[in-house]
């Protein structure tokens, strides 16, 4: 079975939520990243996981927003979108905040999972998972799945 397969097989993705969303992004010229656990996976040996961290490029958000907004459920948050389909196990979560703004703009195509993808640098993603640590509001679970991709 190839990587993908089995992601979306373990995710439930049968909306395609996965491929969608970062094909709608590319059809449209949006420029996007990966962060994140998934982006960790383009740098090592992979972690399933449910969770699906993007950053769009901040004079993009509306575009990508309305244009998702079409095929999936949103909810807007303060530093955040919430992207999600009644017939997906995946949890998008497009980032807002203005610190990863420039993320896209250092971001290079890297195999993820079998599909190549615009993925943070390598920096920008250890910069991501450092604020993401740092926060206080971060559910308790979050921290420990870091922990746990942090060995080796």
């Amino acid at each position: 079975m190839r990587a993908q397969a089995f992601y979306k097989l373990v995710t439930m993705d049968e909306a395609d939520l996965y491929g969608r969303l970062f094909e709608l992004l590319t059809e449209h010229n949006i420029a996007y990243c990966l962060i994140g656990g998934q982006a960790v996976n383009a740098y090592v040996e992979p972690l399933i996981s449910l969770d699906l961290d993007v950053v769009v490029a901040t004079d993009q958000i509306e575009k990508a927003a309305d244009l998702l907004g079409h095929e999936f459920t949103i909810k807007r948050f303060p530093h955040r979108l919430s992207i999600s389909s009644a017939q997906s196990g995946l949890r998008v979560q497009i980032q807002i905040d203005p610190r990863y703004a420039s993320f896209p703009s250092r971001a290079e195509a890297r195999d993820v999972l079998g599909v190549h993808l615009c993925v943070a640098s390598l920096d920008d993603v250890l910069q991501g998972k450092i604020w993401a640590a740092q926060d206080p509001t971060r559910r308790g679970s979050k921290f420990q799945k870091d922990l746990l991709t942090s060995r080796d």
